[in-house]
């Protein structure tokens, strides 16, 4: 209890963070924001990909602030004010408003899906049961008895529907993982078939079986039987179109991250656009690194920068030809030296994260040394006075909070880390005996967006941006862009060449060699 009232009162005061970066992210997010007014003049379609609510992935601006998150853990000083940073204009209120219709209407239509599906299966199962019962309740006296065969033929019909029902079980009723824009086409097929099917079969039932009353119950039964053969092999089609279809690679698609050009290539099979891109998002978010805007920043002042150099005035009016020249020349020389001060600015700041980054090692692996001097003192206590992770975690952060923090600046990962957030990995790795270098693997190299708060960092709605319609399969050279609030990925779909393999026969005999010596020689 005492190491974590000292923690918490050394970082009493680590709260205060600075406006200006605050307004820099803001400003650095809205520029990546692309009109609507474009995206509605172009001949391109857009649809809408969504997350469930089952799994909320809040990536809106509102929900940051009202996170709290508290960057710069590491100042002295605290700062407190009364005036709001934000502002709501009547078209953010106009598009809150089309979002949440948007949203609603996928809802009714995912459920509506949902019900329309589970209703039809119902009916699937209980038909086969109902063609073996309807005789026995309305002409049972009338019946030829069956005996044996019709016993035999009860449980099969038992064991193929219990069958049919775990793989339908299997194949359809999964968690969905996101609301896609169109209609699944081979699934939606798949249901129209079925109810072709069933009905196909009541109609047959009605007009042969239930207006004549047929009395042949064994070949009633055979007819239920029947009916569930079918249904089975339907299922096998559905295994085949739904999964096994799309196993085979057949097109390579490259997708670029248009802020920073961070891109990954991946194989993909026989699918529709809206399926691809689908894909591409559970991809993206566990190999490519998160998307940090602070690294834009310093490209973008040193580009301005650069272009304010090269303008020339002329305040007189008058023809001051070698003064232009000469301005110009000047202008010049600074445009041919820029990239000497690139390749400064870039050494000097790989000279500064080396050198944090050093600073850091060597606390983190003076404060698990420490930890571990703490257990061996913890082994000869009493069991009730035992520290538990999380108080030893907060013992040993002050040591190196500063390097952290500072290696976190430099780097432009502090918005990514808060102090809670490190506190709970380094309770983790002291849990687990883990060595300061895989405490520090998270810090030193940045991971994919799955790494961090997801509440924070997943975006929850992503825009689907096609010249062909999204129900449509893939093509060698469709191209479709993935745009969310700050930047957009463009996928490039390439066909899988074909590839020809020839066969050429070596002669084992062709290996051989005979080694003459001369007779000169002393052997």
């Amino acid at each position: 209890m005492s190491a974590a009232m000292d923690t918490e009162s050394t970082y009493s005061g680590y709260s205060h963070y600075s406006g200006h970066s605050k307004k820099a992210h803001r400003q650095g997010r809205d520029r990546h924001k692309s009109p609507r007014s474009k995206d509605g003049s172009r001949s391109e379609k857009s649809v809408t990909i969504q997350t469930p609510p089952a799994e909320p992935l809040l990536g809106n601006d509102a929900s940051r602030a009202e996170e709290g998150q508290d960057d710069n853990w590491g100042e002295t000083t605290t700062a407190i004010t009364g005036t709001s940073e934000h502002s709501i204009s009547q078209e953010d209120i106009a598009r809150i408003s089309k979002d949440l219709e948007d949203s609603v209407g996928l809802e009714c239509k995912r459920y509506l899906g949902l019900t329309v599906a589970a209703v039809l299966g119902l009916l699937v199962f209980l038909t086969p049961i109902a063609f073996i019962l309807l005789p026995q309740i309305l002409w049972r006296d009338d019946l030829e008895p069956c005996g044996t065969v019709c016993e035999g033929l009860f449980i099969s019909v038992a064991f193929k529907l219990l069958i049919l029902l775990i793989g339908t079980w299997a194949l359809f009723f999964r968690q969905p993982k996101a609301d896609i824009p169109r209609v699944f086409v081979f699934r939606a097929l798949l249901l129209v078939l079925i109810f072709l099917f069933v009905f196909s079969y009541w109609l047959f039932y009605g007009v042969r079986i239930l207006d004549s009353k047929d009395t042949n119950y064994q070949g009633i039964v055979q007819y239920a039987v029947s009916l569930v053969d079918a249904l089975l092999f339907i299922h096998y089609l559905a295994i085949v179109l739904l999964e096994l279809r799309q196993l085979q690679p057949m097109f390579t698609v490259k997708v670029v991250r248009s802020t920073d050009g961070e891109s990954r290539y991946y194989s993909l099979g026989h699918l529709s656009i809206q399926r691809a891109a689908l894909v591409v998002l559970e991809n993206y978010y566990k190999d490519f690194t998160v998307y940090n805007p602070a690294l834009l920043t310093a490209s973008k002042s040193r580009a301005a920068k650069h272009m304010a150099g090269l303008k020339v005035y002329n305040v007189d009016g008058n023809n001051a030809s070698g003064q232009s020249r000469a301005m110009i020349a000047a202008a010049a020389r600074r445009r041919d030296s820029s990239h000497n001060e690139l390749y400064y600015e870039e050494a000097d700041h790989e000279r500064r994260v080396k050198k944090r980054r050093a600073r850091l090692v060597v606390a983190v692996e003076e404060a698990f040394t420490h930890i571990k001097r703490l257990q061996a003192e913890e082994q000869q206590k009493a069991p009730g006075e035992m520290m538990d992770p999380r108080e030893a975690a907060q013992a040993i952060f002050p040591s190196m909070a500063r390097a952290l923090q500072k290696y976190l600046r430099t780097t432009r990962q502090q918005q990514y880390h808060s102090m809670e957030s490190i506190l709970q990995h380094l309770s983790f790795c002291i849990t687990n005996n883990m060595t300061p270098k895989a405490f520090l693997e998270r810090y030193l190299n940045p991971g994919p967006t799955l790494q961090y708060d997801r509440d924070r960092w997943f975006s929850k709605q992503w825009t689907l941006v096609s010249e062909e319609a999204v129900t449509s399969g893939l093509q060698d050279g469709i191209v479709f862009v993935l745009k969310c609030l700050d930047f957009s990925l463009v996928v490039n779909v390439k066909k899988i060449p074909f590839i020809k393999l020839s066969e050429e026969f070596i002669d084992p005999k062709s290996h051989k060699f005979v080694l003459r010596l001369q007779s000169e020689t002393s052997v």
